[in-house]
């Protein structure tokens, strides 16, 4: 169960429509404890994407491990389960850095968190750790002997676009896409060049789905969590 002290209040609403999806298929992948380690599966079902899995961590409504597991911040407030029904998860290890507020919320014991994000691939059984360090991209600290190069930016055929699009079942016209930028010089606001057109698509998927919502709202007044 999800409490609405948390799906009802301003500042999950604030997120994007793709985050609050995200949340809601973490939840339904949880465990009795409120671990899921069900990450790239629950990106999926909800066209979310990495930017919306960071927004739910630094937002923190949930918190993730160095071995890629989350776990739902505020599980507890909304989940109690009969001793004879309940299995503990299999995440002891993780289990044992938290601890429960007095609002039933989980908090990290000494403040303890892991460096980066990661995603859990399921579908082969292994982990995959993708680190979205942004800063070391910045770092004038780092020393390195070998000359920086920058990868030139070729712009997709629309096969290309339309695959991409087909792979994560994106609302997004290939065509129009391809004959936007095409005409614009394939530059973002028409001045600066576009360095990851995959990103734009994605970014374009966002803005559909948002008004798509938007246009459910206004015909029939019910919030998002609602429909």
């Amino acid at each position: 169960m999800i409490t609405k002290l948390v799906t009802d209040d301003d500042h999950f609403l604030n997120l994007s429509s793709s985050a609050q999806a995200l949340y809601l298929h973490l939840n339904m992948s949880a465990d009795d404890d409120g671990f899921c380690n069900q990450i790239s599966a629950s990106m999926f079902k909800a066209h979310a994407s990495v930017e919306d899995l960071e927004a739910l961590l630094r937002n923190r409504y949930i918190y993730q491990f160095e071995n890629g597991v989350i776990v739902i911040k505020h599980w507890r407030m909304a989940n109690a389960l009969r001793k004879d029904r309940y299995t503990p998860t299999a995440f002891q290890e993780e289990l044992a850095k938290l601890q429960l507020k007095d609002n039933g919320s989980y908090t990290l014991v000494a403040d303890w968190l892991p460096d980066g994000c990661r995603l859990v691939a399921t579908d082969k059984n292994r982990l995959e750790e993708i680190r979205l360090d942004k800063n070391s991209l910045d770092d004038s600290s780092a020393v390195s002997d070998k000359p920086k190069t920058t990868k030139r930016f070729t712009p997709p055929t629309i096969d290309e676009i339309q695959a991409y699009i087909d792979e994560n079942f994106f609302m997004v016209d290939a065509n129009k896409f391809f004959d936007y930028y095409t005409a614009n010089g394939w530059t973002i606001g028409g001045k600066s060049k576009m360095k990851d057109w995959k990103a734009t698509v994605r970014n374009w998927d966002r803005r559909e789905q948002e008004s798509l919502n938007h246009k459910k709202k206004e015909r029939t007044g019910l919030a998002f969590d609602d429909i």
